[in-house]
């Protein structure tokens, strides 16, 4: 146990004192500020307001568009050519060209610019001249559109879960969501930290330092030391991450006052709204929030540590295993294939179990199979898994990471001091029944 000790030591000292690991540590939650911090400031930003000349041929659409903080309208007068020119010679955004129309079938309206024309004021020009030409026909046919509106019933189905202890509000995008970001680190880790431990194998084989080190640690202790030490590395890493991401978060929440999402702030705002869909969009959010709120997070945290460390022994192991079989990386491809199938089938089976049913039975047995639980089951927890399902899923990775350490400490310590010969899986099955 001492040696499989300073085996770890070693392994966790060298990682975390590299420059690498401490830019990545730093950037990792800068980036999730990015991505926190650039939409919200995006949609703070106020753009110019731009000009659009308009120049009405039809008759149907003069005088009807009106001005918003991003959208100016003028009237200008034609014909087209005389209106292009003086376009031209002005600052203005685009002109807006409408000829005389069919209102069956309205063809010919143009858009001059003197520059691209982004696709948010096509898409807004194009709803503005739709909207307007639907009314003149609602009104030439007699119909009133009002009523027509009104007709219009927007549905919103809120969703709760129901138990013996009571009713707590639930939202689908929000159990989808964090259930699919833990799936996705568990995923990332995993190949990031397993990848780790085949290319330090590979390293200290091919540098002949594992003929020295094996002659006073057994290859176990080696493998299981190396191993653990870059385990450690990885959650230390995740760690620092929560910490530094929350502590950013705390500043962007006082920076934007995201204060105003709370259930106290919604439900005044709500009161003193008088638009039904305002109310509605309101009480959207509001739900969001409660749903977050009602998540059971020391839960979702210690299963997410459980299957962050169980997945990493089990495909640790394995890619230990197939870095001591071969001589270089290129060499470990053939090996590769097999051992990250399972890895990427769970994630891209994970939007079919998300959408159609997480506790349905592909997702019960992909989430006791030791190979496939540990993305599976984080993306089922939010969703809510009986007991008696998350033990027993525990139970099988626990037993799927000891007998993956088996196999693979069998096939390192041959493996380890074996040079220049290519190995296929025939000589691999034979060195898991080696004596010694």
């Amino acid at each position: 146990m001492d040696k499989i000790w300073l085996v770890f030591q070693r392994e966790y000292l060298v990682r975390v004192r590299k420059k690498s690991f401490i830019v990545m540590t730093i950037l990792g939650p800068l980036l999730m500020a990015l991505v926190m911090i650039v939409p919200i400031w995006l949609a703070t930003m106020s753009d110019d307001t731009k000009v659009v000349q308009v120049l009405d041929e039809s008759g149907y659409l003069k005088g009807k568009f009106t001005s918003t903080e991003e959208l100016k309208f003028i009237n200008v007068p034609g014909p087209v050519e005389t209106a292009k020119a003086a376009y031209l010679e002005s600052e203005d955004a685009a002109l807006l060209y409408i000829p005389k129309l069919n209102l069956d079938k309205p063809q010919g309206i143009q858009l001059f610019s003197q520059k691209s024309t982004s696709l948010a004021m096509k898409s807004n020009l194009e709803k503005r001249v739709r909207e307007e030409l639907e009314e003149v026909k609602f009104a030439n046919s007699g119909i009133d559109q009002r009523v027509l509106e009104k007709i219009k019933t927007p549905v919103s189905i809120r969703t709760v879960n129901l138990s013996a202890d009571g009713e707590k509000s639930s939202d689908v995008e929000v159990t989808t969501g964090v259930g699919f970001i833990g799936a996705f680190l568990i995923y990332l880790f995993i190949f990031i930290y397993g990848a780790q431990i085949m290319r330090g194998v590979i390293e200290e084989k091919t540098s002949r330092i594992l003929e020295v080190m094996v002659s006073s640690v057994k290859p176990f202790q080696l493998m299981a030391g190396k191993i653990l030490g870059i385990a450690a590395v990885g959650l230390t890493q995740f760690v620092l991450w929560i910490v530094l991401t929350s502590a950013i978060g705390g500043g962007v929440s006082a920076r934007f006052d995201l204060k105003r999402f709370s259930d106290a702030q919604i439900n005044q705002t709500m009161q003193g709204m008088g638009n039904e869909r305002e109310v509605q969009q309101a009480q959207e959010i509001h739900e969001v929030v409660s749903a977050a709120q009602n998540l059971n997070l020391p839960l979702l945290i210690g299963s997410f540590l459980f299957y962050f460390l169980g997945g990493y022994l089990l495909y640790g192991a394995l890619f230990g295993a197939v870095g001591a079989a071969v001589d270089s990386e290129t060499d470990s491809q053939q090996f590769m294939l097999p051992i990250t199938v399972p890895l990427i089938l769970s994630f891209i089976v994970a939007q079919t179990i998300i959408v159609k049913n997480p506790n349905g039975p592909v997702a019960f047995w992909m989430s006791m199979v030791p190979f496939t639980s540990p993305v599976v089951m984080m993306l089922r927890m939010p969703f809510g898994v009986p007991t008696w399902e998350l033990l027993l899923s525990m139970f099988f990775l626990i037993a799927g990471f000891i007998g993956t350490i088996w196999v693979a400490a069998r096939i390192y310590r041959v493996g380890i001091l074996m040079y220049g010969k290519k190995v296929n899986y025939r000589e691999l099955s034979k060195w898991l029944f080696y004596k010694g």
